[in-house]
């Protein structure tokens, strides 16, 4: 559990803060915080750590090794702007007001930017467009920085991490090679490391088809963007199979123009699981966008269908 003082958005807010120091500065940080009872291994579990034992954001941000500079860089990632010369309390002061909504931030953090707003007259885009658009962005964003995890795969500039799936994010992965498997995941940091283990550990690497055929978007009337895409999967030369995810995304009210992953439903079909005679169709989304919205609801969509020949 996090700490009593800290609501959601401030320990997204916390998170992506975080994100910003330096791996050494990380683990020294949870020691402080700590008192030296947790030993991470890894970037992700000392965030973990420290947002589990912060009390309040004035106490983390207050730590010697949240250095004035850690705090300024990300309120102008957030685009807030502040004096260079402002001292540290004055930006602690900042980031409490934005991460409690008396600030608006401004720039849009990379991979999950909201469409930007249209006039829908003759010759405009639609909202539909807006959000084929938006669910389009957003695979071609995911999927790069996901396949830049594999041991081989070219390494992103940006970092796979929890801070992308909000904090009750839920996973269901079903996967048919030989037989059937469900597994089903709560919680941003282990959806965001059973997704990694496929591609890190795995070797798995996704090639989605972000063509008509295999992207679909829809948005719910509570305002999640459903968004429905298709592809093969891969490792080394070969091609394993044809895989179908599906993702909901809310927008983040506490930083402008950016989206986080709420729900995952990923489901793989492998080769060696057609039956004698079947014959694996290309991979591409077999319901509209209407037929979408069922997902939200809770029912199930028939994802692949292997055709007879």
């Amino acid at each position: 559990m996090a700490g009593p003082g800290l609501s959601e958005w401030e320990r997204a807010g916390c998170r992506d803060l975080l994100e910003l120091l330096h791996t050494e500065e990380l683990l020294a940080l949870t020691d402080t915080v700590t008192n030296r009872l947790v030993h991470p291994e890894n970037r992700q579990e000392a965030i973990h750590a420290i947002l589990v034992y912060s009390q309040n954001v004035e106490e983390l941000l207050r730590r010697r090794k949240v250095y004035r500079e850690i705090i300024f860089k990300y309120l102008a990632a957030q685009g807030v702007s502040v004096p260079p010369s402002s001292e540290k309390h004055v930006l602690i002061e900042r980031v409490r007001q934005l991460w409690s909504g008396q600030l608006r931030a401004g720039a849009p953090e990379p991979g999950h930017r909201k469409p930007p707003a249209q006039s829908h007259g003759n010759g405009q885009k639609s909202p539909q467009d807006d959000i084929v658009g938006l669910g389009g962005e957003f695979c071609q964003w995911y999927f790069e920085l996901l396949n830049s995890q594999h041991p081989l795969g070219v390494k992103s500039e940006a970092t796979w991490g929890p801070q992308h799936f909000w904090e009750d994010a839920k996973l269901k992965f079903c996967y048919n090679t030989l037989e059937k498997n469900v597994e089903q995941y709560v919680g941003a940091d282990m959806v965001s490391l059973r997704l990694l283990s496929l591609v890190k550990e795995e070797c798995l690497l996704f090639n989605p088809n972000l063509h008509s055929s295999g992207l679909k978007c829809a948005m719910s009337p509570h305002g999640l963007v459903l968004v429905a895409v298709a592809g093969t999967v891969h490792r080394d030369n070969t091609c394993l199979g044809v895989f179908e995810q599906i993702f909901g995304l809310i927008s983040c009210p506490m930083q402008n123009n950016t989206w986080k992953i709420k729900l995952v439903n990923l489901k793989i079909v492998g080769q060696n699981a057609l039956e004698p005679g079947m014959q694996m169709e290309p991979p591409s989304i077999k319901y509209e966008s209407n037929q979408l919205r069922e997902f939200y609801d809770g029912n199930e969509l028939t994802v692949f269908e292997a055709q007879k020949f």
